[in-house]
């Protein structure tokens, strides 16, 4: 491991608000997975998603994963990272994972409208099944889970609890 840490968990689980400041605090750079295919394509999320569909925004994803290189970084993931096996194994062999959990309940509150999120889900699916659906994967590559309930500094200090670099 390289000494860097890479948050995954659900839109609006706070990975970028609690990456930012967990970096901050480890002297690391920030990396944003979403920024990154963000300032590539010159669109949003959304956009890209509309645009070209499920399948090839899996494949935006997990190429903008594999860029990252882990030298001292804290990585804040798209929520849909999961999705892409070869990027999380990446993630995994060169990072600490933490899984920031958060009830649907507090997501949903969190975020009123998903539609500009980039949410990559099946047409049929609510929000609500695709988050049940990404909790065990969320969980399955975690070496750690955390609760985020909000309090930035009570989740920071969970996670300084947890680092022994």
């Amino acid at each position: 491991m390289n000494n860097s840490i890479s948050l995954i968990g659900m839109a609006g689980a706070g990975k970028s608000s609690i990456g930012k400041e967990l970096a901050k605090r480890l002297n690391f750079h920030f990396v944003d997975s979403d920024s990154i295919i963000e300032k590539k394509y010159g669109k949003s999320l959304q956009d890209i998603l509309s645009q070209n569909g499920n399948k090839k925004f899996k494949e935006i994803e997990e190429g903008a994963l594999l860029s990252v290189e882990f030298k001292q970084i804290v990585l804040a993931t798209g929520g849909s990272a999961v999705f892409c096996d070869g990027a999380m194994e990446h993630i995994k062999e060169n990072s600490m994972v933490i899984y920031l959990e958060v009830p649907y309940e507090d997501i949903s509150a969190r975020i009123s409208d998903f539609s500009e999120r980039g949410l990559l889900k099946r047409s049929d699916q609510t929000i609500q099944e695709a988050y049940k659906e990404r909790e065990g994967l969320y969980q399955k590559y975690a070496n750690y889970i955390v609760q985020n309930k909000g309090e930035i500094d009570s989740c920071l200090n969970k996670i300084l609890r947890l680092i022994k670099f």
